[in-house]
């Protein structure tokens, strides 16, 4: 492979100002030949991912990261979840009751008690997904330029939510239980079918 191999976005010699790459007369060439395999596909995997733009990125020891900061923060947060969730969270039956679990039950009962699963669920994805189109839209669309700390953040708010809700779609498995009634919930709730719930009302 050389450094004009029209496969790697990395080996393209580009200005400061294009979307994709880095100026290499000024920071350096790069081919994958160089390194070996496992160092090779992790910079594949970021030149198939990631602008690389080298005013963006972290380097260490003189090379620069396979991906940018907020990639890196993406990751980064998507790492933490999946070892919190490991630990925490667990089947609820439901998407959205599987995706709370991760926090303490005595938390969660007040939110139980008055039935704002739904508005603890989607407000929490908002609070993860915000930040990332905020910034990088802005920057996108606008003269406004982020730095590396507000990437780093808002990449790993994005990679938290990601992971969050994916480890939740991967365990909510209602076939786990025989119904709904052995779902355990905060607050003493409970799963109940709406002809059965109209039937319970009415005998009270």
């Amino acid at each position: 492979m050389t450094v004009n191999d029209s496969f790697s976005w990395g080996n393209k010699q580009t200005s400061d100002f294009n979307e994709i790459g880095h100026n290499q007369a000024e920071y350096g060439y790069f081919a994958w030949s160089e390194l070996n395999f496992y160092a090779a596909a992790i910079y594949a995997f970021g030149d198939l991912n990631c602008h690389q733009k080298h005013e963006r990125s972290w380097e260490i020891n003189g090379n620069q990261m396979p991906v940018c900061t907020r990639d890196v923060g993406i990751f980064f947060g998507a790492f933490i979840l999946g070892l919190a969730w490991m630990r925490l969270g667990h089947n609820r039956w439901t998407i959205k009751d599987t995706f709370l679990s991760i926090f303490p039950d005595r938390k969660l009962n007040p939110i139980y008690e008055i039935n704002r699963r739904g508005t603890a669920f989607y407000g929490l994805g908002l609070l993860c997904v915000l930040p990332i189109v905020l910034d990088g839209g802005l920057q996108a669309v606008t003269d406004y330029e982020s730095n590396t700390i507000k990437r780093l953040f808002t990449g790993s708010l994005f990679g938290i939510g990601f992971m969050w809700f994916f480890c939740s779609s991967l365990c909510a498995k209602p076939s786990h239980f025989q119904d709904e009634s052995q779902v355990l919930l905060p607050a003493n709730a409970r799963f109940v079918q709406p002809d059965k719930f109209h039937q319970e009302t009415n005998e009270e």
